[in-house]
């Protein structure tokens, strides 16, 4: 698996309701108004602090979409998908952006994060 790269975001930001990582700027939210069939969800134009899981064609409220689920890496919680394709053309705006479903993430934060990367070698790894 190689090296996870945490990264702190400067900003206010959402975080892991699990381990309070930081996982997207507040200034990164593209809708709050999504829905997924767990509840609400919002879209995000960029989150960090994530892995990703195999890509698999799912069908969901909007159509047929290829997506990839989205973890913690801090903490491995699932907390949202990646959109990597749409099969409808009015679903294309969704490529690339990331929803986090709602209540796997804590209220934004009121504290501002400094831009640090640090890394963090996982169980994969050999020193």
């Amino acid at each position: 698996m190689g090296r996870l790269f945490l990264v702190d975001l400067e900003g206010r930001a959402y975080r892991c309701r699990f381990c309070e990582s930081p996982l997207a700027l507040v200034d990164n939210v593209l809708s709050k108004s999504f829905n997924c069939s767990r509840g609400r969800a919002y879209l995000f134009s960029n989150v960090v602090n994530v892995t990703h899981g195999p890509q698999e064609e799912r069908l969901m409220l909007s159509g047929l979409h290829t997506v990839q689920d989205i973890f913690c890496c801090c903490c491995g919680q699932y907390v949202g998908w990646k959109y990597v394709a749409a099969h409808d053309k009015n679903q294309k705006y969704k490529e690339g952006k990331f929803v986090l479903e709602r209540w796997r993430i804590a209220d934004e934060v009121t504290e501002e994060f400094s831009l640090d990367t640090r890394p963090s070698s996982s169980d994969a790894e050999n020193p």
